[in-house]
C-alpha cells in the first residue's frame, strides 16, 4: 500500500505532506489466501485525502530562521512574445497588443513568473490564508498572470472590462469552476482549500490564460521582472527548493538554510520544454 499511495503523491504541489502520510501506512494488506484485499485503493485516497495543507504547523524556530534568495534565468537568446489574435470584443480586447506571456524573459536573462516554493517545509512561520487574491480581467488578459497563494485563501476574481468572461479552472484536487462573469458582476470570490497548481481560462475568450500556484505552506514566492526572488524566515535545515515555470517545467535542488544567514541558490533553464 505505501508504494501505491508514494506514487500517488508524484507531482502533487503538497508532495511533502503526502508522502509523510505514505510513510504511516503498513505494506499491501492480503487476504488469507494471499489475495489483495478490494478496498484498499479506497483506503489510499482516503489517506491522501486527510493531508491537507493545515498537516502544516506554526513554529518559533522562523524567528531565528533564515532565508533562501536567488534568481531565476533562461540561457541562451529568449524567444519573443507571440502576438495573440483578438477575435471577439476588439472594442475592449483590442485597445492594445496582447502578447502570449508563457515565458516573459527580460533583456539579461530573467524570467518573470516563476514560482518559487520549498514544498516539504513542515512546520515554521504563521501559514495565513488570505481574504482576497486579486485576479482582474482587464483588456482581456489576466492580471496578474501567475498568481500564487496558499492553501485556505479566497481569490477576488474582478472583471474590470465590463464584457462578458468566463471563468474555467483546471485542477485535480479542488472543485473545478466554470463560471459566468457579464459585465455586470465585477466581483466574483471563490476559495481554494488544496495545494495544486490550475491552470485557468476563459471560455469567452480562447486566448486568456493564466495560473493559480497553490502552496501548502508560507514559503513561496514569485520572480519579479529581473527574476529575483527571496524567501525569509525559514527555520534551520536542509531543503529542497523548487522552480516552476509554465513553459519550462521544474527544476529542483537541495539549499541548507543557517540561522541568520542568507542562502543564494539561483536557478537556470536551458531551454523550452516541448
Amino acid at each position: 500500500m505505501r508504494a501505491a499511495c508514494e506514487e500517488r503523491c508524484e507531482g502533487d504541489a503538497n508532495a511533502g505532506h503526502c508522502l509523510r502520510a505514505c510513510a504511516a501506512l503498513p505494506g499491501t494488506p492480503t487476504a488469507g489466501d494471499g489475495t489483495i484485499l478490494r478496498f484498499w485503493p479506497s483506503l489510499i485516497l482516503a489517506v491522501l485525502l486527510a493531508s491537507p495543507a493545515f498537516a502544516y504547523q506554526d513554529s518559533s524556530q522562523a524567528i531565528y530562521g533564515g532565508a533562501i534568495s536567488g534568481r531565476v534565468t533562461l540561457a541562451g537568446t529568449a524567444p519573443k512574445p507571440s502576438p495573440l489574435a483578438i477575435t471577439k470584443d476588439r472594442d475592449v480586447c483590442g485597445r492594445k497588443p496582447l502578447y502570449d506571456q508563457s515565458l516573459l524573459v527580460g533583456p539579461d536573462g530573467g524570467i518573470a513568473g516563476a514560482v518559487v516554493t520549498l514544498p516539504a517545509v513542515v512546520s515554521g512561520k504563521p501559514f495565513k490564508a488570505e481574504s482576497a487574491v486579486k485576479f482582474d480581467q482587464v483588456n482581456c488578459e489576466y492580471v496578474p498572470h501567475v498568481a500564487a497563494f496558499p492553501a485556505g485563501s479566497t481569490v477576488d476574481i474582478l472583471n474590470s472590462d465590463g464584457i462578458l468572461h468566463n471563468i474555467h479552472t483546471y485542477s485535480r484536487k479542488n472543485p473545478a469552476l466554470n463560471l459566468a462573469q457579464p459585465g455586470f458582476k465585477r466581483e466574483i470570490q471563490v476559495t481554494i482549500n488544496r495545494p495544486e497548481v490550475i491552470h485557468v481560462e476563459c471560455d469567452a475568450h480562447n486566448w486568456m490564460s493564466g495560473w493559480w500556484y497553490v502552496t501548502g505552506n508560507p514559503y513561496y514566492a514569485v520572480t519579479g521582472r529581473s527574476g529575483n526572488f527571496s524567501i525569509k524566515n525559514i527555520p534551520p535545515g536542509t531543503y529542497t527548493v523548487e522552480v516552476w515555470q509554465e513553459k519550462l517545467g521544474r527544476q529542483k535542488r537541495s539549499v541548507a538554510v543557517k540561522a541568520g544567514a542568507t542562502t543564494k541558490a539561483d536557478f537556470r533553464f536551458s531551454g523550452v520544454r516541448r
